[in-house]
């Protein structure tokens, strides 16, 4: 079991440059923790005590309006990790998790998080540029929902999921298990009929492909190059 534990701390960013020694005392230091789809990981404004790796399944980040509707801000897949935030200022958690598929998820106490930055500044440095890239995720995602239209917007989510849980293959990108379309919609700030219109269109394009839940965007850099 080590073993496999070792292998899936090694695909998480934030943990590809420590050797197998050190993965194996990270390993001991964490549990595994099995979810069922639709579970709530994270409580939005509960104190934060601890750091989550998925080792398999997805994850949605949400909080909620003023109206009550629900907002995604990411969907985390395997190798991912959430819940730092709070580690690091220790304030109050800034969003709910929710599981989306059947997950299991590694679980590392605050305590043993922050000595581990202390005995490792490699993770501190991966750690800073993993959230320097989300910030500016969260930059694209505020200026697609002030700026961009309909098309945009949902352009925009399937960029973001493309980055995220895409798999890049000769120019394209398939997204496997693509969210409900309203979940896309909570993403990109519209309805949920226009989302399957804008799908629509793209698909008659020539943009993409929607295969079930299933979409491949077919020239991947065209793509951003046109919505990004």
């Amino acid at each position: 079991m080590q073993k496999e534990e070792i292998h899936f701390l090694r695909n998480v960013p934030i943990f590809a440059d420590l050797s197998d020694k050190e993965l194996e005392r990270i390993a001991k230091l964490g549990t595994r923790q099995k979810h069922k789809k639709g579970s709530v990981v994270v409580i939005e404004q509960e104190s934060g005590a601890a750091l989550f790796v998925i080792i398999s399944g997805k994850v949605k980040v949400v909080r909620m309006d003023e109206s009550g509707r629900e907002v995604i801000l990411s969907i985390f897949g395997p190798g991912e990790f959430f819940g730092e935030m709070s580690l690091l200022d220790g304030l109050a958690r800034s969003a709910s998790v929710v599981v989306t598929t059947k997950a299991e998820l590694f679980m590392i106490h605050r305590r043993d998080f922050l000595q581990m930055l202390h005995d490792y500044p490699s993770i501190a440095i991966s750690l800073l540029a993993e959230l320097a890239m989300r910030l500016r995720k969260a930059d694209m995602q505020i200026k697609s929902l002030s700026l961009k239209d309909a098309a945009g917007r949902v352009a925009n989510v399937l960029l973001m999921l493309a980055e995220d849980v895409g798999f890049f293959r000769k120019g394209k990108v398939e997204i496997d298990e693509l969210p409900l379309q309203q979940d896309i919609a909570n993403m990109a700030g519209t309805s949920r009929e226009t989302v399957s219109r804008m799908l629509h269109m793209f698909a008659e394009q020539g943009k993409i492909e929607l295969k079930g839940n299933k979409v491949i965007i077919n020239d991947y850099e065209a793509f951003k190059k046109e919505y990004a």
